[in-house]
Order: structure tokens, then C-alpha cells, then sequence
């Protein structure tokens, strides 16, 4: 039952953490699609103002028409900080937010340096900076190169993108109270995470063990723990197609399996809980079975044995004796028969009572289980005041030496009968043998000891008595 109910958790642990890898991988398509869907159409906006400036009658407009004209509607998107159009030395020429141009020189730039340098450059995505014009906003430059007909540097065509934007979108995604979200330059240039750090932009990552894996394969996942704030989540990351950008989804592993870590040690208990009960119910339904066999157990011994004098009674007796006469005539042994009678057992009754004489019954019983060693001899009360003793394998002068012993050892009780004539309790003693030459069946055995022991009885009682055929 444990190791079911661990199976099934340790299933469900792997769920969890595919379920958030799909989560990841889901809204990591999302955010990405929705970046290069905005990106394109500023690229389509450089590119519309980089056609204008190359069109000698746009530029001949007054200031407003060919603002208006380069400038379409897209420079007043919600997180699009300016359109400018800087010349070969930096300077603002065209500004899309007035008919006059600001004032400012941006040669220094990375996005301007790059476009002068490299005729090919093509659409550059500059590293996050600060704004001079916006108070030092976040910002991330798309730049276009401008070109003399000869194909000298005339300057370039920018539009700068306030980071909040990419801060609204991941902000928007739901990763968990340690979940984190990155866009990243393919160079290893931090350009936003949330959770959001100011400190964090413009981070150089590359060193990192998590960016190592970001460059190995267009996408992926992987678990490692983050540079940044220490903690070990599952990535989930995709390389962007069109863009130099890579977008990062990771979902903290203790949020991850937050749920299933509920839901474990709900059935965790549940199961401890019932594991512990049926143990304790198999202990108790054990023990019950044990007192129970036990019970069987005695049960079947009592009804085996007499209860007075604990040997074996008249029924076990007759079953002791088919097997041994049975056993003796097939292996061709010697069978001998004790039977015991105590003497003058009822006066002793009549003059002592009937407890002293369970009491006697008793102690005469032990002193013919005492005298018998092999296992496979057995003593039985026949009734009474009578005993039978069966001594298989025992010959005649096997069978004599025992009597002796138990009749010896009866007269050494000395329990007092005044109604003997020797004073005290005694037993007479018949013996009778049977040889494989021999005819007959048990019951002549039976029959030959119990007139021995009358014979013993009429010849002064207090001895033992051979049975000798007539």
C-alpha cells in the first residue's frame, strides 16, 4: 500500500513539473509573439522614414508636412519614446514629437556608431540605455542607416522604446510568487526580468551557467539555479527567430510543486494514517487468531485428555492402540499392555472422601507417566480407578521391569488407606505381550491384561502380574 501511494505521488510529481513546462513554454510563445509583432511594425516605421529622407520631394516640404509625412501614426504608440532622424554628426534633424527639433548629439551612441561604421548593419536593436531626451528613461533603440547616393553616411533613422513596455507584458504573466521572466540580448545583455530590478538592466549575464544553455539550442528547458537571486528553477527559453533577442520563462521548483506538496501530504497522512491502523489491525486480529488456535489448540487437548489426571482418555486410548497394533503387526514388533488398577480404591473413597480421592487418582497418574521414557509409550485412565499403559517395541522383561517400577514407586507414595491391608495406597498391575508368531487381535490383549490383573488382585494385590495362556 506504501509503495503504491509513493508511486502514484512520485507520478504526480513528474506531472507537476511537465505541466509547468508547458505553462512556460506557452507563455513564453505568447510574450514572444506579441514583441515581434511590435518590433516589425517599427521596423516598417524606420523603414517608411528611411524611403522619405531618400525622397527629394518629401524633403522640400515645410517642417510640419514632411514631419507628418515621415512620421506616420505608429510614433504615437503608448510605450514608443521618439522618432528622430540624426545626421552624419548625431544631431536631432527630424524629431517626431515637434516641427523644431530638439537639441542633442548622440554620436556617442552605440546605435549611431554601428550604423556609421557597418553599411550593413541593417536594423540594429541597440543594448538597454538611459534617455537624455525622457529624463534617463530605460530605452531600447531601433536604428536604420541614412546614405548619400554615393553610399557615404548621412546618418540614421531611430526610434527609442520605453522598457516599460516589455515591463507591462511580463507583469501580465502569471509565474507563481518566485517565478521569473527575462528578455535578453543574444550577447548576454539583461534587457528586462520580473520580477523587476532596476539594477538588473542592462546586466551582463553571459557568464552565467543558465546563459550557456541559452545559447546551445534554439529552445529548451533545463533546471539550474539563478545567478541573480539564488533560487532553482525550471527554464523554459526560445531564441528568437527574426530578432537578436532570446525570451526566458522559469517557474520556481517551490512553486512548481507547491500543490502537489499540499495534495502529498494530504494523502501522505491519509496514508500513514490507514498503513497505521491496518497494521495495527493485522497485530490485533493475529493476536486474536493466536488465542484463538490456542484456544482450538487446548480445546483439542482437553478432548484428548482426562481432566483429572491429565493422560490421555479412553477415547485417545482406543485410537493409540489401533495405531500401534497396526504399526506392530506390519513391522512384526513386540506389543506389551500394562493395565493398572489402584487396590481397594472404593473403601479408600468411602473412608476419605471423594476429593482425597481425585487427589490419589492424581498423584497415581504421575507416578505412571513418570516411569514411562519413550516417547512412544503412552499411559490412558480407562475409567475409574483403572490405568492402561501401551508399550510398543517392549518384550515381556521390558514390559515386567516397567510395572515394577510404577507399582514400586505407587507403594512409595505412602498415601494412607486404612482400609488396605498394607496400610497405605497400592496398585495391582496386569501385563500382558503379544509376538509376531502370534494370532489374535488387540482386544485379546486387552483381554489377557485384565485377567492378569484380576489374577494379581486374587493372589494378595500389590504386585505385578504376567498373563500366562492356560
Amino acid at each position: 500500500m506504501v509503495g503504491l501511494c509513493v508511486t502514484v505521488l512520485y507520478e504526480g510529481r513528474l506531472d507537476a513539473m511537465d505541466r509547468a513546462r508547458e505553462t512556460s513554454r506557452n507563455l513564453a510563445l505568447i510574450a514572444e509573439r506579441d514583441i515581434e509583432r511590435n518590433f516589425e511594425l517599427y521596423a516598417l516605421s524606420l523603414q517608411a522614414v528611411v524611403d522619405g529622407m531618400d525622397d527629394p520631394a518629401v524633403l522640400s516640404l515645410p517642417p510640419n508636412l514632411r514631419r507628418q509625412m515621415l512620421f506616420d501614426r505608429a510614433s504615437t504608440a503608448k510605450y514608443l519614446g521618439s522618432m528622430l532622424v540624426l545626421n552624419a554628426s548625431g544631431n536631432i534633424v527630424v524629431d517626431s514629437v515637434g516641427d523644431v527639433p530638439r537639441h542633442g548629439n548622440f554620436s556617442d551612441r552605440r546605435y549611431f556608431t554601428i550604423q556609421r561604421d557597418n553599411p550593413n548593419a541593417g536594423l540594429y536593436i541597440s543594448d538597454p540605455f538611459r534617455s537624455r531626451l525622457r529624463g534617463g528613461s530605460p530605452s531600447v533603440a531601433l536604428s536604420r542607416r541614412l546614405s548619400h547616393p554615393d553610399g557615404s553616411f548621412a546618418g540614421i533613422v531611430l526610434i527609442a522604446i520605453n522598457l516599460e513596455y516589455f515591463r507591462q507584458l511580463f507583469a501580465a504573466l502569471s509565474l507563481g510568487p518566485h517565478g521569473a521572466v527575462s528578455l535578453i540580448g543574444r550577447n548576454g545583455i539583461m534587457f528586462m526580468r520580473q520580477p523587476y530590478d532596476l539594477r538588473t538592466i542592462g546586466r551582463d549575464i553571459s557568464k552565467a551557467s543558465t546563459f550557456r544553455h541559452f545559447r546551445s539550442t534554439p529552445e529548451g528547458s533545463f533546471t539550474d539555479t539563478a545567478s541573480i537571486d539564488g533560487v532553482r528553477r525550471l527554464y523554459f527559453f526560445r531564441n528568437f527567430p527574426d530578432l537578436p533577442l532570446m525570451i526566458m520563462v522559469a517557474e520556481a521548483q517551490q512553486d512548481i510543486y507547491a500543490a502537489w506538496r499540499r495534495r502529498a501530504m494530504t494523502i501522505g497522512s491519509l496514508m500513514l494514517a490507514f498503513s497505521l491502523a491496518f497494521v495495527a489491525l493485522s497485530f490485533m486480529l493475529g493476536a486474536q487468531l493466536r488465542r484463538r488456535m490456542r484456544a482450538e489448540s487446548e480445546l483439542q487437548l482437553l478432548a484428548r485428555t482426562d481432566g483429572l489426571t491429565g493422560l490421555h482418555n479412553r477415547r485417545t486410548l482406543g485410537e493409540i492402540l489401533d495405531q500401534e497394533w497396526r504399526r506392530a503387526r506390519r513391522t512384526r514388533s513386540m506389543f506389551s499392555l500394562l493395565f493398572v488398577d489402584i487396590d481397594r480404591f472404593k473403601a479408600y473413597n468411602d473412608t476419605y472422601g471423594h476429593l482425597a480421592g481425585d487427589d490419589a487418582l492424581a498423584a497415581v497418574a504421575r507416578c505412571i507417566g513418570d516411569n514411562i521414557r519413550r516417547s512412544t509409550d503412552s499411559a490412558a485412565r480407562y475409567g475409574g480407578e483403572e490405568f492402561v499403559v501401551v508399550l510398543p517395541d517392549t518384550p515381556p522383561a521390558g514390559a515386567a521391569r516397567i510395572a515394577e517400577q510404577i507399582r514400586t514407586a505407587i507403594s512409595e507414595l505412602a498415601i494412607e488407606h486404612a482400609g488396605s491391608e498394607y496400610g497405605h495406597v497400592t496398585a495391582s498391575i496386569g501385563m500382558a505381550s503379544w509376538a509376531p508368531e502370534q494370532d489374535g487381535d488387540v482386544a485379546a490383549v486387552i483381554r489377557a491384561a485384565d485377567e492378569a490383573l484380576y489374577n494379581a488382585k486374587a493372589a494378595g494385590r500389590n504386585r505385578v502380574w504376567p498373563f500366562s495362556p492356560a
